[in-house]
């Protein structure tokens, strides 16, 4: 068991250098679009407070050239000053003299949020130099961005190896409900991955195939899987260099005796109709390309979800984007939110569809990252977990 913020003693007064991951969408205009991250960060945020802890937060956002206006984190802290219960300053660097000095008169029970950690090139070539000068800031480090867990950069991971260190709320509650899946899952066990490319999903599904009693597969990737059962995909997308592993891997299902649940109808269009029309099919023939399960395979799906008694959603089962297109995954979304399973959701494009579905409410955990949840899956660990502290028991 790693050690959490709420195992630290003795915080009033100490300079708490806090990693989340406030790398939330915005418009041209600055305008944050969705706060979700900045909310799930707030009840550790919340509790340094309480501990009268003195806090300063460490962020990136983007993927910035050096320093870019439109990448700072500015517009965040105007969005901590309405959530916060305390003073909420901001610091247009990450290292440095005015650094010190906005921390030198930071008071107890108050927030400094500094400057994209993404500016400097230091961050992620994780150079232990530059992890020094933030370390040097500090008394403690307390990492609570699980969604960055799976990338070792300075303010992630080469922090928490030179600090006294901890892991956050919300990175504690990830490490829970995704480990209660993949150690002790209740049965039928359930899994739906959608999404593009198989490429991307190849250590999920070969861990899935161990631990999961059903694997259902939507989305453009059913596609390869589909071709390589001998089925008839039109000119939908396919990955042809994974043609022969999805082969084998509905071979290795079947002598383990799982279920690989795949598309028998579709929604889709023809390849040269300039109208793009939309067809409702059983076979994929000619320049028809699919992009969504069609109301069979919503129906097949449906069932195996209503008997599931746990529950793992990764990838969209079509282009869900695209209204003409979002049925399917939003029928599966409903299912699953009105299931009796023990239901987790995780990776980026799954939750914006639940969101817009307006479903989220009825799924029992909703993981933060999108490759750190599908990375923690697959390892059972990531690296940013593996250098906080143990527990005291």
């Amino acid at each position: 068991m790693k050690r959490t913020v709420k195992d630290l003693v003795g915080l009033k007064g100490k300079v708490v250098l806090l990693r989340v991951d406030f790398n939330v969408p915005m418009d041209e205009t600055r305008k944050i679009l969705d706060s979700t991250r900045i909310d799930n960060a707030l009840p550790t945020i919340n509790y340094l407070i309480e501990q009268k802890a003195r806090v300063v937060i460490l962020s990136h956002l983007g993927r910035p050239k050096g320093f870019e206006v439109q990448k700072s984190l500015w517009p965040v802290a105007m969005e901590l000053m309405n959530k916060l219960p305390c003073n909420v300053d901001f610091c247009n660097a990450v290292i440095g003299d005015e650094v010190k000095d906005r921390i030198k008169y930071l008071k107890e029970g108050n927030v400094l949020l500094l400057e994209n950690t993404r500016f400097y090139e230091g961050e992620d070539k994780c150079d232990m130099d530059f992890a020094r000068e933030i370390a040097a800031l500090g008394d403690i480090y307390v990492n609570d961005a699980f969604g960055t867990a799976h990338r070792k950069n300075a303010s992630t991971y080469a922090l928490a190896r030179l600090m006294p260190n901890a892991i956050g709320l919300l990175m504690e509650k990830e490490i829970e409900n995704l480990s209660k899946v993949i150690e002790n899952p209740k049965r039928p066990f359930v899994a739906i991955l959608g999404g593009a490319k198989v490429d991307s999903k190849i250590q999920i599904i070969d861990k899935l195939l161990e631990i999961a009693d059903t694997i259902i597969i939507g989305g453009a990737m059913a596609y390869t899987f589909l071709l390589a059962r001998g089925e008839m995909v039109g000119m939908s997308l396919v990955q042809n260099d994974y043609i022969e592993y999805a082969r084998q891997t509905l071979i290795k299902a079947e002598e383990a005796g799982k279920k690989i649940l795949l598309p028998i109808d579709h929604v889709g269009v023809s390849t040269s109709d300039r109208k793009s029309t939309v067809y409702k099919v059983k076979t994929l023939k000619g320049d028809l390309a699919g992009y969504d399960i069609g109301e069979e395979t919503i129906e097949l799906y449906r069932n195996e979800i209503n008997n599931a008694s746990q529950i793992f959603w990764n990838g969209p089962v079509g282009m869900f984007e695209k209204p003409e297109f979002a049925n399917g995954t939003k029928k599966i979304a409903e299912a699953i939110a009105n299931s009796n399973a023990y239901s987790v959701v995780g990776g980026g494009d799954t939750v914006s569809a639940i969101n817009s579905f307006g479903t989220a409410k009825g799924f029992d955990f909703i993981s933060t990252g999108g490759g750190a949840s599908m990375e923690f899956f697959e390892n059972g660990t990531l690296p940013c977990i593996e250098v906080i502290q143990e527990k005291i028991r």
